[in-house]
């Protein structure tokens, strides 16, 4: 048995009450949902229409649709982590076993920065950078393709986590020597390696992939500063990450080295250095913030500016603020461990460093106020995202420049002080973005407007819980309480775990009203909708196009001579000129190559955590042959033919005429 299943046997499947309940309820939700797939015969459907997609609008939809499950796992740890303080008060055992409780933390720190935030920012980048500048797709679709099956499979490995074997109880950075074979010798470490090994390469590509589509395929006429903020930042994200994920493969790399092979490079004997490994997961780690971050002030720069109904104030400022932000992000990753005995002038350069890039970010958060003075604000959901983002984010930012400091941050490091400043910081900054963005380019992804009134509620309960949630934690960093507790017996800390878990409350009502928001949305569209593309009447070549957006986005490719284009053509009233003629249009051809080569790996990364290496060899093998057929220098581009642009064309044309008389 050992041969054919390796480590995979009865005992893999874990004993925990919970974890059985839940997995119950996870099998039972996968049956309804095939069953529900068969009976409305939808898989030839989803096969074709889906997973084979080279689509840029469609892989963007489904990475959303991914992190938004993930984001519900997410947040489903950290509810149980908040209800396990709340009821181990006074020396209590809670309801969770420690060591299952340390899986939880470390899941949700994975899962939130690997599968919800970067899931949302890589789906936002797909949905509206080609359309941003002109282009019809991205400049390797089938790369595009395989990025995102790796993603869902790297998800698929850490939620498989849950019911076969275990996750890690390492914290989500999996510090050596705990990560070591010694120390955790079960799966849970593996399932870690693999899930973020292969996320990773997804995300690597997907780096290069829009990288080489905003250099090489901006439309005719389109010079990088007449490009959007939105993809101005995309553009400085891809840098940082084919400059920093090449850090992490190679760290993760090592430690699989170590813990199957016996090498000892975070090891403290035989020359190991667990040092190295911080220095390493840190030198990736830090620029990680700013990947995710960056995109999010790209969002708020398009938001800001319609709802105002004003340019951006400094543009040029804008862009250069960024890159700014971006090569200062490559030389901060020290401040992570001042406490480490780096010495005095290390720990002084990196804390000026870190002050430093504040300086660029305060320049962003000043271009969005002046652009909003003497504005005609409209409050839509989108901005009221944005207005939470400016007081949330600036109360993580001035947190981060006390502990840019190291003398304060010897006071504060390891509490509970640094939780409540990182999570002001990404949901302030990038959740609240990712929610304002999802909202703001919905009627691009899908044709009609998100419900209103529920997005304004999400707001306000996901605005309101979080400050219930985090602003206690401050105060309990300052009290001495230090992170990754399951237990406690200070009674001074009881009041502020109590309201913490009543934040927590408050955000599950916030996740609740965003499902009701698509929910009520979807069944009000035909009353509520604006087809024709600008529903929100944005400024960039996005909203020049329908909504939904063709397959082919663009029936001609727009002229990019000025980044206001569209706005100033429709101040003329040139923005929809109906064309005399239509061309055939050049696209990529749907394949199931990167499909299949990322469910190929996703096997083999199973394989790999539990040792049964006949797998690991077939599926390898299979790779291999894969690749090399996908490989072939058979054509597989097609013409769409005029006639079919015409026809779709006037179907798009005669919709916008319906909505102009009507207004």
């Amino acid at each position: 048995m050992d041969m054919l299943l390796g480590k995979l046997g009865w005992g893999a499947i874990p004993k925990e009450p919970i974890v059985i309940v839940t997995s119950i309820i996870m099998a039972l939700g996968a049956i309804a949902l095939l069953a529900g797939i068969t009976y409305f015969k939808k898989w030839g459907y989803l096969w074709k229409e889906w997973a084979m997609s080279v689509d840029h609008k469609k892989i963007g939809i489904m990475y959303i649709l991914v992190s938004v499950v993930m984001l519900v796992r997410g947040f489903a740890d950290a509810f149980m982590m908040r209800l396990q303080l709340f009821l181990a008060s006074g020396g209590g055992e809670g309801y969770l076993h420690p060591d299952h409780y340390d899986q939880i933390f470390t899941a949700h720190g994975v899962i939130m920065i690997f599968f919800v935030a970067m899931g949302l920012v890589v789906g936002l980048f797909n949905i509206v950078v080609p359309l941003q500048i002109g282009a019809r797709d991205v400049a390797f679709p089938l790369l595009n393709q395989f990025s995102f099956w790796a993603f869902a499979g790297a998800a698929g490995l850490v939620m498989a986590s849950l019911v076969l074997g275990e996750f890690a109880a390492t914290g989500w950075l999996a510090y050596p020597p705990l990560s070591g074979i010694q120390y955790s010798p079960g799966v849970g470490v593996d399932y870690w390696i693999w899930a973020l090994q292969l996320s990773g390469l997804g995300t690597l590509l997907t780096g290069v992939n829009f990288f080489v589509t905003i250099i090489k395929m901006r439309a005719p006429g389109m010079k990088l500063m007449d490009m959007p903020i939105f993809t101005w930042t995309a553009l400085f994200t891809c840098v940082l990450i084919v400059a920093t994920f090449p850090v992490l493969t190679a760290t993760v790399a090592m430690l699989t080295l170590d813990r199957y092979f016996d090498f000892h490079f975070f090891t403290n004997e035989l020359g190991g250095s667990p040092m190295l490994y911080v220095n390493l997961i840190w030198t990736w780690g830090h620029p990680e913030v700013y990947i995710l971050v960056l995109p999010a002030f790209g969002v708020y720069s398009e938001v800001v500016p319609v709802f105002s109904r004003k340019a951006l104030f400094g543009y040029k400022t804008m862009v250069y603020a960024t890159g700014a932000i971006a090569v200062l992000s490559l030389i901060v990753w020290l401040h992570h461990f001042f406490t480490m005995g780096a010495g005095a002038n290390v720990n002084a350069f990196f804390g000026i460093m870190t002050m430093i890039i504040a300086i660029p970010t305060g320049v962003k958060i000043f271009s969005w106020l002046f652009t909003m003075y003497k504005g005609r604000i409209t409050y839509t959901s989108p901005m009221l995202w944005t207005l939470g983002f400016l007081v949330t984010f600036g109360i993580g930012g001035l947190t981060g420049v006390l502990m840019a400091v190291p003398p304060a941050d010897f006071l504060v490091h390891n509490s509970l002080f640094l939780i409540a400043h990182f999570h002001n910081v990404i949901i302030g900054g990038v959740v609240f973005a990712m929610f304002a963005g999802i909202t703001f380019w919905w009627p691009k992804m899908f044709g009609w407007q998100l419900n209103e009134a529920w997005g304004k509620a999400s707001f306000w309960f996901w605005f309101i819980g979080f400050y219930f949630a985090f602003m206690p934690l401050y105060v309990l960093g300052f009290m001495g309480m230090t992170r990754r507790l399951n237990t406690y017996d200070n009674p001074e800390w009881t009041p502020y775990l109590s309201v913490a878990m009543i934040g927590a409350i408050l955000v599950a009502i916030g996740i609740f009203c965003f499902v009701m928001q698509v929910v009520v949305g979807f069944l009000q569209r035909n009353k509520t909708v604006d087809y024709t593309g600008d529903v929100w009447d944005g400024r960039t070549f996005e909203w020049a196009t329908s909504s939904p957006a063709p397959f082919y986005n663009f029936a001609y490719l727009p002229q990019g001579e000025h980044i206001d284009r569209f706005w100033l053509d429709k101040e003329n009233g040139v923005a929809y000129v109906k064309p005399t003629k239509y061309e055939d249009i050049h696209m990529p051809t749907d394949r199931v190559a990167g499909f299949a080569l990322a469910i190929l790996l996703t096997v083999m990364s199973f394989a790999l955590i539990w040792h049964i290496w006949w797998l690991v060899i077939v599926s390898f093998v299979s790779i291999i042959i894969t690749f090399i057929r996908s490989s072939n220098t058979e054509k597989v581009d097609y013409y769409v033919p005029a006639a079919e642009v015409e026809r779709i064309e006037n179907e798009r044309f005669a919709i916008l005429e319906k909505h102009l008389k009507k207004d």
